[in-house]
């Protein structure tokens, strides 16, 4: 068992005891999530040395697509190239790009289609693994540490949406609380705590019962300044996550909030702070219109499995072992990824369809 008592030694808790402190003994849960994954030197992705990869022995707390399968890079590479085709674009910018697997699927797939390979990533541990297996490409690769005024690239974010913090809404007896953090004492750990708020869900929640959910102030921030300063090329979003109807559907009423550590997920992000994941399904409507409200257009969006096939990949598995399909189909079966993980695309100017969108598109139901 993993689980340990909060130790009143770590750097993590006492920045976030001095938080409290400052902030009357309640810090909103965004607040909590922020510090407990970025905070400077303490927080999960500062202290994590290898957070992604296949197996728990390895010290890795989840797996992501391209480490399933690189065929993930090479179908996706697919739509990248038409990306950069139609746009008149020679770079990409990726941003959380984990251990580097992606930016290497896509910069062995597209070759001299590609001038520089821009790399927006907060973890300095996460930074050294994605130089060390980037060498081959290193003439093309550059690490930001903010993004550029003004963006000509194809951008590529996959499972980054998720985590980034989110606000809780806790529907009690009909009245809307603001779920926070605070330290119990006398239980020497922390604790929820719901205080009445004026924030409310993007749409109503049908029933008496109470209900918990999340709304994204911070991601659809993100999306809106994307908007603002991508001004020649599109980006495309891998993640997990639902249109907003299906997102606050009125059975859903535990929320999404999920931590991941030794590949093991569990809902407590309270216990064993700094050293697992946190992260949430991506509300997709709500990125969408942040998107459009900054000037962007909606290219697409669809399953994960549809923009795959969309993009060559059975093609692609044609002459790939059987060993290296079975792996590949995990990413599109509708029972593992394919279904659960949707991708979003937008672009400035007018609208056009990249090809992972020309069936199944399911932009209405945004």
């Amino acid at each position: 068992m993993n689980e340990q008592p909060v130790s009143l030694a770590t750097e993590l808790h006492r920045l976030l005891q001095a938080r409290l402190q400052a902030q009357a003994g309640w810090l909103p849960f965004d607040r909590f999530m922020a510090l407990a994954l970025y905070a400077p030197g303490a927080g999960y992705y500062s202290v994590r040395s290898r957070p992604i990869g296949r197996m728990p022995s390895g010290g890795s707390d989840f797996v992501t697509a391209p480490l399933v399968s690189p065929f993930f890079g090479m179908a996706l590479a697919r739509s990248v190239q038409q990306a950069l085709q139609h746009t008149g674009t020679s770079q990409v910018m990726e941003f959380g790009a984990g251990d580097g697997s992606l930016a290497l699927q896509l910069l062995d797939s597209l070759g001299d289609s590609i001038v520089c390979y821009d790399i927006v990533e907060v973890s300095a541990h996460l930074r050294e693994q994605q130089a060390d297996k980037l060498k081959v490409h290193a003439h093309k690769v550059q690490w930001l540490d903010a993004l550029p005024e003004q963006i000509h690239a194809v951008v590529v974010g996959n499972e980054v949406l998720d985590a980034m913090p989110v606000k809780l809404l806790h529907r009690i007896k009909q009245v809307w609380h603001e779920r926070g953090v605070a330290w119990d004492a006398s239980q020497n750990r922390y604790v929820w705590q719901d205080r009445p708020s004026e924030l409310r869900p993007p749409c109503e929640i049908e029933g008496a019962h109470d209900y918990l959910c999340e709304i994204h102030p911070q991601a659809a921030a993100f999306m809106h300044t994307l908007g603002e300063r991508l001004h020649k090329g599109a980006a495309f979003f891998m993640d997990y996550g639902f249109p907003e109807h299906e997102y606050y559907h009125v059975q859903r009423h535990m929320g999404t909030l999920m931590c991941h550590q030794d590949h093991r997920s569990d809902a407590d992000p309270l216990t064993n702070i700094g050293r697992k994941d946190i992260t949430a399904h991506v509300n997709f409507t709500a990125m969408a219109l942040a998107a459009q409200d900054a000037g962007l257009s909606c290219l697409g969006y669809t399953s994960q499995g549809h923009f795959l096939i969309n993009s060559g990949l059975l093609t692609l598995l044609e002459n790939a072992s059987m060993a290296e399909r079975q792996q590949a189909q995990l990413l599109i079966q509708d029972h593992e990824m394919g279904e659960l993980f949707k991708v979003l695309a937008v672009g400035p100017g007018e609208p056009w369809e990249p090809v992972g969108f020309v069936q199944g598109d399911r932009s209405h139901r945004l």
